[in-house]
C-alpha cells in the first residue's frame, strides 16, 4: 500500500478530473428501467461491447451497490447506464441490487460466509477489504482494466487502495475529502454572518441556532460510520495533523493520549450543547443528509461525494449552500488537511458462473461513468479523469467552490474502519455511537478504544 498523500497528489495534479463516492440508501431494482434514456454512443462504450465474444445464452448479472436514492446523481447514472448495456446485450440483464451502505456491508458479510458474492459487489478499501481479500473471494482485474485504456483513467496512486500482493481487487467510484456543507439562509436566520473558522466559534454557533430553534447539524448516525468519520476530523485537529492511528499501529502512541482525550471532549461538547438532530442514532444516512437537503438542518458534514445530490436538491437554489473546511480545535490543526475518503469500489466474485460477461460488463461501465456522472451533475470527487468545463457545464458555485478546495488539499487521514482491522473497528463505531446517547468520560472512551486494541491486535 502506498501513502493516502501519495494518493491525493493525483487529486492536486489533475483537480478537474473528479470523483463521487458512495453511501446510499435501500432498494432492489432490475436493469431496465423504461425511463432511462439512452447515453450517446462513445469510443469507450463500442469498443468495450466489441471486447469478447458475446454469449448467446441469457444470463443475469447481479450488481450489488449502494445508489438506491431517485435524487443522487448516481442513481440516474447506473439505471442509464445498465438499460444501455442491456440493449447493446439483449442476452444480459444486469439486475441492481441496491441499498444503503450498512444494510449492504452487512449483506455482504452474511454472503461472505456462504462463498455466494454478488457477480459485482460493493468494498471499502484497505483495512476492510483485506478479510475479503484474505478469504479468496474477489477476482483480480489486472488484465481487465488493461481494455480499452481503463487503468489510465483513474487518479495517480489511487488503486493502491485496492491492490494487494500486486493484485488489483477493485475499482474505486471515487477519490474524495470531507468537509461541511451549510445553508446560507438559516445561518441569516440565526444572525450568524459567516461559516466557523475554529471548533469554538462551531460550538457558539451551534447553541445560536438552537436557541433560534434550527437543526444545527444533520447526520445519519444509524449507519454508525458518520460519527466516526466527523470525529476523526476533530481528532485529526486535536492530533496536529494525519498519523494518529497510524502511531497507534505502530506502538508509539495509545488511546490515553492527550490528542485522544481532547477529541473525545471536543466532540461530547458538541453533542451536550445539541448540535445533531433529536434522536440522531435512528436516522440512517439517507434520512440524515435529507434534513439537510430539504432545508430543516443549518450544517451537513460529509464527504464531498455528497455534492452532487445536494446542487440538484431544492436547498441549493440561488446559491443557498456554500461549503467550509472542518475547522480548528483547540488552536491546533491545518484546515488544508482533510479526512480523505478514496471511495467505495465494485469487485468481481472469484466465483461468478459468467466471470467473463460481468467483467466486460464492469469495464464498460467504469469507462462511461465519469462521462455520465459529468453529465448529471455528480462529478464532484470522482477518481477518474474527466474532460469538460464544470462551470460552463452548468455545476454551481458551491461544486465550484468544492473543486477549489481538492487544490488545497495538504494531507490528512483515513476513516478508522479503513486503518483498523475490523474488530477494533466495531468496538471504536458503537464507543462512538454510544456517545449521542450518553455522556462519558473521555479516559473511559478511550479505554474502549485501547482494550478493543489489544484484544484485536494480539501476537
Amino acid at each position: 500500500m502506498k501513502t493516502s498523500k501519495k494518493i491525493f497528489a493525483g487529486v492536486l495534479a489533475g483537480v478537474l478530473a473528479v470523483s463521487l463516492a458512495a453511501c446510499g440508501k435501500s432498494n432492489n431494482d432490475s436493469a431496465s428501467s423504461s425511463d432511462a434514456s439512452s447515453p450517446a454512443a462513445s469510443p469507450s462504450a463500442s469498443a468495450s461491447a466489441q471486447a469478447s465474444e458475446p454469449s448467446k445464452e441469457n444470463i443475469t448479472i447481479t450488481f450489488q451497490n449502494i445508489y438506491p436514492d431517485p435524487t443522487d446523481p448516481k442513481y440516474k447514472m447506473i439505471r442509464k447506464l445498465t438499460d444501455q448495456y442491456h440493449k447493446d446485450h439483449p442476452n444480459i440483464t444486469i439486475e441492481l441490487d441496491s441499498l444503503n451502505t450498512d444494510q449492504q456491508k452487512l449483506k455482504l458479510k452474511t454472503q461472505a460466509a456462504s462463498k455466494e458474492v454478488p457477480d459485482i459487489t460493493v468494498v471499502n478499501p484497505a483495512a476492510q477489504m483485506q478479510p475479503f481479500v484474505d478469504a479468496d473471494l474477489f477476482e483480480p482485474l489486472n488484465d481487465m482494466v488493461q481494455k480499452n485504456g481503463l487503468k489510465d483513467t483513474f487518479q495517480a496512486g489511487l488503486l493502491d487502495f485496492y491492490t494487494f500482493n500486486g493484485n488489483l481487487y477493485a475499482l474505486p467510484d471515487g477519490n474524495n475529502v470531507a468537509l461541511i456543507y451549510y445553508n446560507k439562509s438559516l445561518f441569516q436566520q440565526a444572525g450568524i454572518a459567516n461559516p466557523p473558522a475554529t471548533f469554538e466559534e462551531l460550538v457558539a454557533d451551534v447553541k445560536t441556532l438552537k436557541a433560534k430553534g434550527i437543526t444545527p447539524i444533520a447526520i445519519g448516525e444509524k449507519d454508525s460510520w458518520t460519527g466516526s468519520f466527523f470525529f476523526m476530523n476533530i481528532l485529526l485537529r486535536t492530533n496536529n495533523g494525519p498519523g494518529f492511528l497510524k502511531d497507534v499501529l505502530a506502538g508509539t502512541k495509545k488511546f490515553d493520549d492527550p490528542a485522544f482525550l481532547d477529541a473525545v471532549n471536543a466532540f461530547e461538547d458538541l453533542v451536550q450543547a445539541k448540535a445533531f438532530q433529536e434522536g440522531a442514532p435512528s436516522f440512517d444516512y439517507n434520512a440524515g443528509e435529507n434534513l439537510f437537503k430539504t432545508g430543516k438542518a443549518a450544517m451537513y458534514f460529509m464527504g464531498s461525494w455528497a455534492t452532487g445530490g445536494i446542487e440538484t436538491s431544492d436547498v441549493s437554489k440561488n446559491g443557498n449552500v456554500g461549503v467550509f473546511k472542518f475547522p480548528t480545535v483547540n488552536g491546533k490543526g491545518d484546515p488544508n488537511q482533510f479526512m480523505l475518503a478514496p471511495g467505495s469500489a465494485f469487485a468481481v466474485s472469484k466465483n461468478s458462473k459468467h466471470k467473463q460477461e460481468t467483467l466486460d460488463f464492469l469495464n464498460y461501465f467504469m469507462l462511461n461513468y465519469p462521462k455520465e456522472l459529468f453529465t448529471t451533475k455528480g462529478a464532484v470527487g470522482l477518481g477518474q479523469n474527466v474532460e469538460g468545463d464544470f462551470k460552463a457545464a452548468g455545476y454551481s458555485d458551491m461544486a465550484m467552490e468544492v473543486l477549489g478546495m481538492f487544490k488545497q488539499v495538504n494531507g490528512g487521514d483515513l476513516a478508522f474502519d479503513n486503518t483498523m482491522n475490523p474488530g477494533t473497528a466495531q468496538a471504536h463505531l458503537t464507543s462512538i455511537q454510544n456517545l449521542f446517547v450518553a455522556k462519558k468520560d473521555a479516559k473511559e472512551v478511550a479505554k474502549e478504544h485501547q482494550d478493543a486494541f489489544d484484544q484485536n491486535n494480539k501476537k
